[in-house]
This record gives C-alpha cells, sequence and structure tokens, in this order.
C-alpha cells in the first residue's frame, strides 16, 4: 500500500539530498581550486623565505618535512645549497612559474623563481598527495555537517508532513467510526485548501446515497402495500368465482396457488430487503439458542406434522448475542426448507452446540440434498436448485438461503452446508462466534 507520508519524505529528502550533493561538488571544486591557490601562495612565501637565507658550508640541508624540498642554483648552472630530499639534479627546468614534476618517487608541485638580486634560481616543490590531503582535510569540514545534518532533516520532514496528514487520518477516523445507517454530513470544519475538494466530495456523496435510501425504504413501503391490496382483493374475487362457478373450480384453485406463490414471493423479497446487514437495525442481545429454537419448533410443529413429519432438538443451553427478530427468521427459514424439500415421513434433526469454532446451530434433513457442483450457488438470488421444475414439487423462489446468509452476515456468522455422508439429506450448519462484538452492530431498536 502506497503511503503519501513516506512518498512526500522520501521526494523532500531525495530533493534535499541531490541539491546538497550538487552544492558539495561545485564546493568541492571551488574549494580546491581556493585551496590549491592558497597552497601556491605559501609555496611562493617559501620561496621568498628560502631566498633570504644565506648560504652555509654545507651544501645539503636537513629538511625537517619531507612535505617541502627546495634547491638553490646559480645562474650558470651550479647548485649551491639543496634539501636533504630533493637530489643533486634540478627538480624543474630553471623558468620562473609553478608547474608539476616527478622525482625521489612522488609528484610534486614545483615553483621556480629567480632571484635577481643574488642572480641565484631558487626552486621549491611540495608533495602534490599532502597537498590534496590538505586540501580534502579543509573541504571535508565543510562537506561534512552538510551529510550529518540529512537524518535531522529527515525527522523534521517526518513530523512536519506527518502533523499536514493528520486531517487525512482524522477524516479516516471520522468515517470508519460512521455507523452503517449513519449517512449525515462530515463534522470536519474548515479543512486546508488541498482537502476541502475531497470534504466536499464525501459529504455529497453521502447526501446523494442518503436521498437514494429514502428513496428505496419509501418506494419498499409504498410497494409492498401496493401489492398486497390487490392480491387480496384478487383472493377475495376468486374465493367468490368458487361459489358462482363450481364448475371451474380446478381452475380456480389453480389460479388461487399461483396468487399464493406470488404473495409469498413479495412477502420474501420485502424480507430479504429488510434483513440486508446495511438495511436492518437490529437489536442486540443475549440470547439462548437453544430455548429459541425449542419454542419455534413449538410453533411449526403442526405444520410439519400435517406432512407426517418428524422433528427433534438436541445440544445443550448456548448463549449468543443476536438480534431475535433476525434469528427467528432464520431458524424459520431453515426448519421450514428442510421439511418443504423432504419427502412424507422424513425426520428433521435440529442441534445446538459448542465447537471449536464457535457456537453451531444445525439443522438436518433426511431430503434430496444438494448436487455438490450447485452448492456454491444456492446463496444466490433466485437460485433454485433444478429450477422451477423441482423434483420436490415444492413451491418456492429461491429467496429463502440468501435471506439466511443475509442474516449470518449481520451476525458475523459463517454458513457451511453439506450432505449427509450415511444417509440421503442436507446439513446446514451456522456457526456463531463466540467472542462476538455487539459494538460492531446498530444497537438500537426499529422505531
Amino acid at each position: 500500500m502506497r503511503s503519501i507520508r513516506f512518498y512526500l519524505v522520501v521526494a523532500l529528502l531525495s530533493t534535499v539530498a541531490l541539491g546538497n550533493f550538487i552544492a558539495a561538488v561545485y564546493g568541492y571544486r571551488s574549494s580546491m581550486i581556493e585551496a590549491q591557490a592558497l597552497l601556491d601562495r605559501q609555496l611562493a612565501d617559501a620561496a621568498t623565505l628560502i631566498s633570504t637565507m644565506q648560504p652555509r658550508n654545507t651544501l645539503v640541508v636537513e629538511q625537517p618535512s619531507s612535505r617541502l624540498a627546495f634547491q638553490i642554483w646559480t645562474q650558470n648552472g651550479r647548485l649551491v645549497q639543496r634539501s636533504s630530499n630533493s637530489g643533486n639534479t634540478p627538480i624543474t627546468a630553471f623558468e620562473d612559474g609553478f608547474r608539476d614534476e616527478n622525482f625521489e618517487g612522488y609528484r610534486w608541485r614545483v615553483l621556480g623563481r629567480l632571484d635577481e638580486r643574488q642572480r641565484r634560481w631558487i626552486l621549491v616543490a611540495e608533495r602534490i598527495d599532502i597537498r590534496t590531503q590538505l586540501a580534502d582535510n579543509l573541504v571535508l569540514r565543510a562537506v561534512v555537517p552538510m551529510v550529518v545534518s540529512l537524518p535531522i532533516i529527515a525527522l523534521i520532514v517526518w513530523l512536519v508532513v506527518g502533523n499536514g496528514l493528520s486531517l487525512v487520518k482524522q477524516l479516516a477516523q471520522e468515517l470508519r467510526g460512521k455507523r452503517a445507517d449513519d449517512l449525515s454530513r462530515l463534522t470536519t470544519s474548515d479543512p486546508p485548501v488541498e482537502m476541502a475538494p475531497v470534504v466536499d466530495a464525501i459529504n455529497d456523496l453521502l447526501k446523494r446515497l442518503n436521498d437514494s435510501v429514502l428513496r428505496e425504504r419509501r418506494f419498499s413501503a409504498d410497494a409492498a402495500h401496493e401489492l398486497r391490496t390487490p392480491i387480496s382483493a384478487i383472493k377475495v374475487h376468486v374465493h367468490n368465482l368458487r361459489s358462482e362457478f363450481p364448475e371451474h373450480a380446478d381452475e380456480l384453485a389453480i389460479l388461487d396457488r399461483d396468487l399464493g406463490r406470488l404473495s409469498h414471493l413479495i412477502e420474501q423479497i420485502m424480507l430479504l430487503y429488510r434483513v440486508t446487514p446495511e438495511h436492518y437495525k437490529a437489536n442486540m442481545q443475549m440470547i439462548d439458542l437453544h430455548a429459541l429454537a425449542q419454542e419455534l419448533i413449538g410453533d411449526l410443529y403442526e405444520e410439519i406434522d400435517n406432512k407426517h413429519q418428524t422433528i427433534s432438538l438436541a445440544g445443550t443451553s448456548q448463549t449468543i448475542s443476536g438480534d431475535r427478530d433476525s434469528l427467528v427468521i432464520l431458524l424459520s427459514n431453515l426448519i421450514l426448507n428442510a421439511s418443504k424439500y423432504s419427502p412424507e415421513g422424513a425426520s428433521i434433526r435440529v442441534l445446538v452446540d459448542h465447537t471449536e469454532l464457535g457456537i453451531c446451530l444445525s439443522v438436518e434433513d433426511t431430503g434430496p440434498g444438494i448436487p455438490l457442483a450447485e452448492i456454491s450457488r444456492v446463496f444466490d438470488r433466485f437460485y433454485r436448485v433444478g429450477g422451477d421444475r423441482h423434483d420436490s414439487k415444492a413451491d418456492g423462489c429461491g429467496l429463502g438461503l440468501a435471506i439466511v446468509k443475509h442474516i449470518a452476515d449481520l451476525h458475523r456468522a459463517n454458513i457451511v452446508l453439506e450432505n449427509n455422508a450415511d444417509t440421503p439429506g442436507l446439513t446446514v450448519n451456522v456457526i456463531f462466534p463466540v467472542d462476538i462484538d455487539t459494538s460492531l452492530f446498530i444497537n438500537r431498536v426499529e422505531e
């Protein structure tokens, strides 16, 4: 993941380092030229000083420093005096000015000067390697502080950039702290000029989302009311037509069944919308899942018994944090699905128990099961195994498991579907996390 702070710090430090490098190179070259000129002046001063020396009886003068060497020659080419490190041959031509020469195994900077008063040549030399080292030391004293200051500059830039980007972190925290249904404007006030377009764009997006959600809610409420009313009226008319035209009872029975399917489809669509985690206003509380399943099985027992099916409940009392209304819908869909797609005389088993993964709610039936290739698709909206011509001949719209999936997502639970190993049928496992964080949900009761 790219970091704006890291990018700005690296870019600024690279710019500073490049600027320092260019300045150092230019300064080094300029300083070396000035240092060489200074050392040349010192060499000239040494030549002037040597020219004032009175000749000694000895030809060779011991030189305390190997950095300098000198020779004194008469105009007719006789060596008058020399340093111990210069030899007996001229160290350079008898010409005025500076030049570079090699002797005694080193490279030397040599100055030739004619002393017209005493009519003799003064030849003075200084080792170039020592001159360069001295010049380098002078230049490094000026360059090293620039290099040493880079970490300090990096720290200052890091803190300054971090402080400048603090609003981004504040903005992220505010967005992260918003509830799923909170589409109000951001409270960030007086943002910097660079951040103002971002804050305005987010506020504009939140406003459009809020308007869209309100329109959708109004449409859903209006659609539910407007669709239920005519269907109920048509059912009344069909009932009346059965009395007036008993000879068409079979056709009217088919029409009544289709109206029931349409009514069921509308109810399921509305239920699917209501339990979507983004829209559902949950009231999270501690619920005994085993007791809830026992209560619901009692409510559904008559409907299951009408198909000559049996249902049992096993397991132990297990408490989870959940929304009671949505959990009732989840359990009802799973149990009624198991009953719907199982033949007469089948058995349904509900189990609530604690596992290593969490608290598991299992609903097992003895129906036809689901082909492995289609298990991953059964949570898609309006998808039915085998389509409308399901082998069970049971009516359905393909929304039951989609609703179950939404409710599981609301509770951060996982759903695992598996065909029974030894007997026909399907087992649906809903695994609830034990340490579920209720602060992640919208903890308020729907008004």
